[in-house]
């Protein structure tokens, strides 16, 4: 059973909200006792969506313009009295997965690290008045590679893990700890789309993990959950990946 006190009284913040990962974040930390700002794209319907569900507010905002974040983070603090959890995803896509060597991997990390750093440095006045503090970053999917996109994938989640090791740095004097989440093949609408339209992709995907399935939105939001709550209280700085095991 889900423990309603796990999170009691925490506030948190999590952007692409409105499905996938963020969606599954969302419910899986209000199920643990948190009030739940959910924000997403003006296409994606998240400000009707979790009508129905108590303790989560949808929000449309804009998450590809990191001058926009700070009103985000602005009207999250006011709506929520506060904030003392960041989940950090942005809606950064490209027209076809990315192979190695692609030109368009540095410019989709530079923004990434610009939407995140803009959206830690907007909460942290509110995160240096929290308990418990805790900046979550979610990783690109592996849909968002080719098969032979397998070290582009990896200079990705190394570029995440650096700019969380400098946030940690930064931010732990105030008892905030940053860590990441580096999702695998994870069956989200997103890589629906993509597996639809490229079955070789997907098979590749299962072929390469361990567990020899595509992982869920749930398994990513778990380990969210382990990351915001107070059993990581000494856990900054890292990342977990949730990828079922590499088979190579």
């Amino acid at each position: 059973m889900a423990d309603p006190l796990r999170l009691y009284g925490l506030r948190a913040l999590v952007t692409s909200g409105g499905s996938g990962i963020g969606e599954a974040v969302a419910r899986t930390l209000v199920k643990h006792g948190a009030r739940v700002l959910a924000a997403d794209t003006v296409n994606s319907g998240v400000d009707h969506h979790f009508r129905s569900v108590k303790g989560i507010d949808g929000l449309t905002a804009n998450l590809v313009d990191p001058a926009k974040v700070p009103e985000l983070v602005d009207e999250a603090a006011d709506k929520l009295g506060g904030i003392d959890i960041l989940i950090a995803e942005f809606p950064l896509a490209v027209e076809a997965p990315l192979a190695d060597g692609d030109a368009q991997l540095e410019s989709l990390l530079e923004r990434r690290a610009a939407l995140v750093r803009a959206l830690c440095e907007s909460a942290l006045p509110h995160l240096k008045k929290s308990p418990a503090g805790r900046i979550i970053s979610i990783g690109f999917l592996r849909s968002l590679f080719a098969e032979n996109g397998s070290e582009a994938f990896e200079a990705a989640e190394q570029d995440l893990a650096a700019l969380t090791r400098k946030l940690a740095a930064q931010k732990g004097e105030y008892g905030i700890t940053a860590n990441y989440i580096q999702p695998g093949a994870i069956m989200t609408p997103a890589s629906r789309e993509v597996f639809r339209k490229n079955k070789a992709l997907r098979d590749f995907c299962i072929q390469n993990s361990a567990a020899r399935r595509l992982g869920e939105p749930v398994d990513v939001a778990k380990v969210a959950l382990f990351l915001a709550s107070d059993d990581s209280a000494f856990v900054s700085g890292t990342g977990i990946r949730v990828d079922g095991g590499n088979n190579g």
